[in-house]
């Protein structure tokens, strides 16, 4: 069978190996691992991804695709031979869920493997946005320490901490602030069981009782602008806000606003709206520390999250239990 300009895909031995689209590519050696099970089919490098997707559509039976990146209606419903749908990320907000329940498909993510390193980075995040530790590194390096000291900065131990979505990453958040000596308040849909932790019913509660804002919700609808004009207006002047979520989770505007004009204290974000293509208003801001969404970017996480993909797609087409299925 020749092979179509338009086809990057690895076509031959179609009958040996399951379809797998591969949305957009994952680590070199996670493609090598996922290409001696599969038949990789690499949407991302077709040109005419609807020509494309016509003729390998029949010999798809899988997705890989990542929480940034998701599988849209229109995708899922290109691909008759469709059985399973693998994410690589917790988030799993980019996926038409109710369109791959209707046609019976299973769906993956990787949680709990990547909980410490956002957890982390969250964390992180906010020491180095309290202490200006970017800031600090500017000074050094400029030459201006030597023309005086820079100004004085926040501390950090012995405040108070909200922490809105007290899930997996939001409890191993609570953990590592302990050992800071903060005291800790959350938010969520209701109470957490068997969590010591205050409890406010809505995020503008929250911001009002604290000094920092971590934002730990998962995206999607339900969450899309939680964090608007009002609870930024609560947290105040002298607060901080920390997003690890997604960037759909805060109004973006109303922060951008806040940040401007001293409405809040500063901000440290991982995630954004329109990643990696960001509002370029961020990077002309003094008091806000800037990640590019990469609270999991760390060896070990990444391999244990490309271990758990492959793994889910094997049990699927092995006939045994999916290890972390999307109820």
């Amino acid at each position: 069978m020749s092979k179509s300009l338009n086809a990057p895909e690895l076509i031959h031995n179609v009958d040996s190996k399951p379809g797998l689209l591969v949305v957009g590519p994952y680590a070199e050696a996670e493609m090598d691992a996922l290409g001696r099970s599969f038949t990789l089919h690499r949407l991302w490098e077709a040109t005419d991804k609807p020509s494309f997707l016509q003729q390998t559509g029949p010999r798809i039976r899988a997705i890989g695709t990542r929480g940034d990146l998701g599988a849209s209606a229109g995708l899922i419903n290109a691909l008759p031979a469709l059985e399973i749908i693998a994410c690589f990320g917790v988030g799993i907000d980019a996926i038409d869920l109710p369109a791959a329940r209707a046609r019976g498909i299973h769906v993956t993510n990787t949680p709990d493997v990547l909980t410490e390193d956002v957890a982390d980075m969250g964390l992180a995040l906010l020491l180095a946005t309290a202490r200006r530790i970017p800031a600090g590194d500017a000074h050094v390096r400029s030459g201006a320490w030597s023309q005086g000291s820079m100004p004085l900065t926040t501390r950090f131990s012995g405040k108070r901490l909200g922490i809105v979505g007290l899930g997996r990453i939001g409890r191993a958040v609570a953990r590592r602030a302990q050992g800071f000596g903060l005291s800790i308040a959350y938010t969520d849909q209701a109470p957490v069981p068997g969590q010591p932790f205050e409890f406010h019913a809505d995020p503008v509660s929250l911001a009002g009782a604290v000094d920092f804002l971590i934002v730990c919700a998962a995206g999607g609808d339900g969450t899309r602008g939680l964090i608007d004009a009002k609870v930024l207006a609560a947290l105040g002047s002298r607060g901080i806000l920390v997003n690890i979520s997604r960037g759909t989770v805060v109004d973006e505007p109303a922060l951008l606003t806040a940040l401007r004009n001293g409405t809040l204290g500063a901000a440290g974000l991982d995630v954004f709206h329109n990643e990696p293509h960001i509002d370029p208003g961020f990077a002309a801001l003094p008091n806000v520390v800037l990640q590019p969404h990469h609270a999991s970017g760390t060896v070990e996480t990444r391999v244990a999250m490309g271990e758990l993909v492959r793994a889910n797609l094997e049990a699927h087409f092995a006939g045994r239990p999916l290890l972390t299925p999307v109820p």
